[in-house]
């Protein structure tokens, strides 16, 4: 759908649109305002606990020969390489530190712990993803260019394999990630001459890539196991399970955010003059969060808080949860879905959709698993009410709800990958 139709069915005038644009404008200067000692003794916190886990981590791989050795090794250089790449990492290349002024810990320094170098991670992230959040053609983390994860994608043979192309991305989601901004699909249908200054900036990028990559195999794969000498295979296989619990735990907590029920898709109608105040909703209505507690918060890096998070990608991540109370009065207020649910939840939908959707729509139902993927239509279908309390209309009616709109508009080219 295009941001239009949301107005539309969520009975929000340009008026009300534009008011959300100020709530949410005002919520930011609070915050940016009040930035201060607390929120830097946080990261700085969170920094020497990295270090400390990893350096235990390390440590106890000296005696990886054992197995509680291995697996305790395991357990603290998992969780360091978690809590780098999604509170640290994650959120230093946000810029969500860089009103500190520490050099150490700025967006245009930081290089994290993952095969994906960071300068191209913040395009393809930073920018497009955040810019362009859940728009067909323009947002690749729609899928990663490997899933069809909404039926506005045009089906292929290729989907079919999808559930297994995920179980893999999971398992070696650092690699998906390194290799996203080389768009090598894009890439293999490309007729570049050689020496041309397209081909140039792909070989260019690929360098990079390739020297990211040799660089943590060389110190996860080598380096670190040779410093424990007769430990070698038992730290290696160690730093490998480590990694692959980083991936899989980074992979689960990025698809509850983007791709449970709930989570709209849009298409590029309106994008290009659409403005603040409905880049705003289109934020909220394609983003979900996670519940839990502190703990699921913080090793989620706050990306619990996805929501939030895409309001504001460079806010302190330990602000989210309070700006989430403030978000989630404002839905209510202005009758918009708030998407949350548990962790396993919101996985197991994200899952669902992606092995329904590995099937042509044919062969899919287009009553109780119209657009399974979107929980708008189910959770707010009806004849809109007036609430006495304010006179505002209540009750969201979506466009998609009348399937002969939702044929239609499914055959727009701009629609289709």
């Amino acid at each position: 759908m295009a941001i239009s139709d949301v107005k539309e069915y969520a009975h929000l005038t340009p008026e009300d649109v534009e008011a959300i644009g100020a709530e949410l404008d005002a919520i930011r200067r609070e915050i940016e305002s009040s930035r201060g000692v607390r929120d830097a003794k946080y990261i700085r916190n969170v920094i020497r606990l990295q270090r400390g886990l990893e350096i235990s981590g390390r440590g106890v791989l000296f005696a990886s020969l054992f197995p509680p050795a291995w697996f305790a090794g395991v357990a603290l250089l998992g969780a360091a390489k978690i809590i780098e790449n999604m509170e640290i990492g994650h959120n230093v290349m946000h810029g969500q530190w860089d009103w500190m002024n520490d050099p150490e810990i700025h967006s245009s320094n930081w290089e994290w712990d993952n095969a994906g170098p960071s300068e191209h991670w913040k395009i393809t992230h930073n920018f497009l993803h955040h810019k362009y959040t859940n728009v067909l053609g323009m947002d690749d983390d729609i899928g990663y260019g490997l899933l069809r994860v909404t039926r506005d994608q045009r089906w292929s043979p290729f989907y079919l394999g999808q559930p297994a192309y995920n179980l893999l991305l999971q398992m070696f989601f650092e690699y998906g990630v390194a290799i996203q901004h080389l768009e090598l699909g894009k890439v293999a249908k490309k007729k570049w001459a050689p020496g041309s200054p397209e081909r140039l900036q792909f070989e260019a990028d690929r360098r990079l890539v390739l020297k990211k990559i040799g660089k943590q195999a060389g110190k996860d794969y080598l380096l670190f196991p040779l410093l424990t000498g007769p430990a070698f295979f038992g730290t290696l296989t160690a730093n490998l399970a480590a990694n692959v619990v980083r991936n899989v735990w980074t992979n689960a907590v990025i698809f509850c955010g983007h791709f449970p029920d709930g989570a709209e898709k849009f298409t590029r109608r309106d994008v290009e003059t659409e403005t603040k105040g409905e880049w705003y909703l289109r934020q909220m209505l394609g983003s979900a969060n996670i519940s839990g507690g502190s703990l699921m918060h913080f090793m989620s890096g706050n990306l619990s808080h996805q929501i939030e998070h895409h309001l504001f990608p460079d806010l302190p991540s330990n602000r989210l949860r309070s700006i989430a109370v403030k978000v989630r009065a404002m839905c209510e207020k202005y009758d918009l879905p708030y998407t949350e649910g548990s962790l396993p939840v919101q996985y197991a939908k994200s899952w669902r959709t992606i092995m329904k959707l590995s099937l042509p729509n044919k062969y899919l139902r287009h009553t109780t698993d119209d657009a399974p993927e979107t929980k708008s239509e189910k959770a707010f279908g009806g004849v809109a009410t007036i609430d006495p309390a304010t006179g505002r209309r209540r009750g969201l009616r979506t466009a998609l709800n009348d399937g002969r709109r939702r044929i239609t508009r499914r055959r727009e080219p701009a629609l289709a990958h």
